[in-house]
């Protein structure tokens, strides 16, 4: 069962619901994405229906403003409770406290942070909305300066992101402040099957610029990180799943790890793969489709992977645009220069800039040895693509 939502539903996962001859909640969403597709929509009473014979069945959305019609419709489960666990990250935290015994996190509400004395603070630390999502709200603070910075930074952003996300993906009013965890890090794109037992799809690098960037720009993935972090990974996932009691459930799950193998999670985002159907890396890369591999229970022959991808590296990278940007001056986007500055480009997808401060995703292929042009995107002025009135 499916329910689509904004901001994007890709072709990938269109034709795969086709395919699958998927059941897919009829709304506005739904109606607009497939309405090219030889697809019956299910109403709503029906979808309720169809849930509540078999409350054991995969669900999955493509995005998480579905929460909402979750939580006021399918209430003949616990699956409600299961997505409230992931998305409050204080509640996650003392789902696994334990794990990380000397782990610092505090909750602190909006109106209070101003009270907070930057002294008492594990810093370098981070402050996130507690209910957040795509990097929205996320500050590095590594100074008592910072933590000011920080601060009045999210007094100035908290009214403009509350216009582009719904409030059960972004809940403003809580933040949660915690020590930030050493290592690399990686974004992992998981299910936990009708038995429990989880099954990776996907692992990404997260690459940053810097040491205080924060912005989602570039994930990659490799047969060389695949096979680096998988087991560790999967074990980790073990335990959270056996803690939330998971079957049949859809995560990703972003983590930090390093060079002696410790890993800490950052959070985990429940009912979906990477947002805005980023997880479509996993097919570009490897020909894993992980929708259909969630509905039908299916494991990746990482073997098989291992041995034909063993070469190249795939990335997703987010044609951003930078805060100080007027969006309502921008008339178009140059996409063909955007396209030519990837060697391997495998898709372009235009976004709507006017809605979002993103005007493209690409997905692209490069030689493991190679890396430069990804690097180089990294630090690149983005706005030179940008047409001006």
């Amino acid at each position: 069962m499916f329910i689509l939502e904004k901001p994007y539903v890709s072709d990938l996962l269109k034709n795969t619901l086709t395919e699958l001859k998927a059941k897919v909640l009829e709304n506005e969403t739904a109606r607009a994405a497939m309405q090219d597709y030889p697809l019956s929509l299910v109403n709503e009473q029906d979808f309720i229906n169809f849930y509540k014979a078999n409350p054991d069945q995969p669900v999955y959305s493509n995005s998480e403003n579905a929460i909402n019609w979750i939580d006021n419709n399918l209430t003949s489960s616990d699956l409600s409770q299961k997505i409230r666990l992931f998305k409050d990250k204080a509640a996650f935290r003392d789902l696994v406290k334990d794990l990380y015994p000397d782990f610092f996190y505090k909750t602190v509400p909006f109106e209070e942070l101003d009270s907070i004395n930057p002294k008492d603070l594990p810093i370098p630390c981070v402050i996130k909305p507690s209910v957040g999502f795509f990097s929205l709200g996320v500050h590095m603070v590594e100074s008592i300066q910072g933590w000011h910075d920080a601060v009045s930074a999210i007094k100035e952003e908290i009214e403009h992101i509350k216009t582009m996300y719904p409030a059960k993906v972004l809940e403003l009013d809580m933040f949660i402040i915690e020590q930030c965890i050493e290592g690399e890090e990686f974004a992992v794109d998981a299910y936990f099957d009708k038995e429990g037992k989880p099954v990776i799809l996907d692992i990404l690098g997260h690459l940053f610029a810097s040491s205080d960037d924060v912005s989602d720009r570039v994930y990659i993935t490799s047969t060389d990180i695949i096979q680096k972090w998988h087991d560790k990974f999967e074990g980790l996932l073990t335990e959270i799943g056996k803690r939330a009691g998971l079957k049949n459930f859809p995560l990703h799950i972003e983590i930090r790890g390093d060079e002696k193998g410790n890993l800490g999670v950052i959070e985990v985002n429940p009912m979906r793969f990477a947002g805005w159907c980023v997880t479509d890396l996993a097919y570009f890369a490897y020909g894993i489709n992980p929708y259909k591999y969630f509905m039908e229970g299916l494991t990746p022959d990482w073997d098989d992977i291992f041995e034909k991808n063993k070469d190249k590296v795939c990335a997703m990278a987010i044609g951003e645009i930078d805060s100080s940007v007027d969006r309502s001056k921008i008339k178009g986007v140059n996409y063909e220069s955007f396209n030519s500055y990837f060697t391997k480009p495998l898709e372009l997808r235009k976004i709507d800039y006017k809605e979002f401060p993103i005007f493209a995703f690409m997905f692209a292929e490069f030689e493991k040895d190679n890396m430069a042009e990804l690097k180089k995107f990294l630090h690149a002025d983005l706005s030179e693509y940008l047409i001006f009135e």
